[in-house]
């Protein structure tokens, strides 16, 4: 729309810090603000759900100059993140797409960026570095049937191909896809360019939900279709290091039908071997299972059922025994509570890479944007 609505997130931030201005330069205000970006922090934080658990995640993203490269740049929504992106300082923008519809959008959008001088864009119908990207995916391709023809193609009209070859060699720091198009289609690209981090055996997703009675991190959520034990044990392990990264101890549940035993078949025995390898990868994480869902958030009831266990409180990071049971709750939980919902977040990629859904929202794209930035900063620091 043209014409923002009365509640539009963009306004919410902008106006009251207008207002606030203008009263301070007329001798209206009696307490001035003196510090307007901590201002802005409480407007986001008031504005957004998802502000507060973000705040550590912004603070250190901010100003860092970190480039993203946006396969889907000729999307509304990406077009409008990248607005916020840009407004917040969180990183320097790549978008993906041809000039002339991204310059139409922005300008059909109200945005006030300007395409020619804020962000980069690489149009595919006339990138003159096609030729090099057509080689770099014909070297990584060439011995799994593609031809030359056919990585001009892909260098020419695969988006996500592109950005993942631009991360490899070095000319952006982390890349943002699936807006369009199926999600395991992009990861396929993933997997082939960018490859797995050394000693990951495959690649996971953690998706973190926002609700009223706190946050919680759930996994594998959109990848692996039947795990094992030891690719479970893996996945929590990766999964408590993102959610340090909010500043939060991470509490793991091993999920089941199973409570602590009652049951025997194959499901129930997998999630025991994995809290067991977990237990012996890294012995001072918070973890406990096999458990049932409402075990793992009633501490009450856990105690009564396994006196002593793993830890205190609620569980706030969910491991599934398969994709099926994640996906399935992620998004019941989502529709029926109204979760905020930040990712699917890529765990196990050799670079930072990201492939969201179609039913990311703006502020989603925002915040995992921001969390690849981080993944990229410590990724220097390792």
């Amino acid at each position: 729309y043209l014409i923002p609505k009365p509640f539009d997130p963009r306004l919410m931030l902008e106006i009251p810090a207008a207002v606030a201005r203008a009263a301070m330069d007329s001798g209206v205000a009696t307490r001035p603000i003196t510090d307007f970006e901590a201002y802005r922090n409480q407007l986001r934080v008031f504005v957004y759900k998802s502000g507060m658990v973000m705040k550590p995640i912004f603070d250190r993203a901010a100003n860092q100059g970190k480039r993203v490269v946006f396969a889907d740049g000729e999307s509304f929504r990406v077009l409008s993140a990248t607005q916020e992106l840009l407004d917040e300082k969180l990183c320097r923008p790549i978008l993906i797409g041809r000039h002339e519809v991204i310059s139409q959008r922005i300008a059909e959008l109200g945005l006030r960026f300007d395409p020619e001088q804020d962000i980069r864009v690489i149009d595919p119908t006339s990138n003159p570095d096609e030729a090099r990207y057509t080689q770099v995916y014909h070297d990584i391709m060439r011995r799994d049937g593609v031809t030359p023809q056919y990585a001009a193609q892909v260098a020419r009209t695969r988006g996500t191909a592109l950005a993942a070859m631009m991360v490899r060699e070095g000319e952006a720091d982390a890349m943002i896809c699936g807006i369009q198009g199926a999600y395991i289609r992009h990861l396929s690209y993933l997997y082939n360019i960018i490859g797995l981090r050394p000693h990951v055996s495959d690649c996971s997703a953690l998706t973190m939900l926002i609700l009223p009675s706190g946050t919680y991190f759930l996994t594998d959520t959109h990848v692996t279709v039947e795990p094992d034990a030891e690719h479970i044990a893996e996945t929590a392990l990766m999964a408590a290091k993102a959610v340090e990264r909010f500043g939060l101890q991470p509490r793991i549940a091993l999920l089941s039908y199973s409570n602590f035993g009652s049951r025997n078949e194959a499901s129930p025995r997998k999630m025991r071997a994995a809290r067991k390898k977990l237990v012996q990868l890294a012995p001072t994480l918070h973890v406990e299972g096999e458990m049932h869902t409402d075990v793992a958030l009633d501490e009450v009831l856990r105690s009564r059922l396994m006196p002593g266990n793993g830890y205190d409180g609620a569980a706030n990071l969910l491991v599934f025994p398969n994709l099926d049971a994640a996906n399935i709750t992620y998004n019941a939980i989502k529709k029926l509570a109204g979760a905020r919902v930040i990712g699917p977040l890529l765990m196990g990629m050799n670079k930072p890479a990201h492939v969201l859904t179609d039913a990311a929202s703006v502020r989603t794209i925002v915040n995992t944007t921001a969390i690849a930035v981080v993944e990229s900063l410590d990724a220097d620091n390792a």
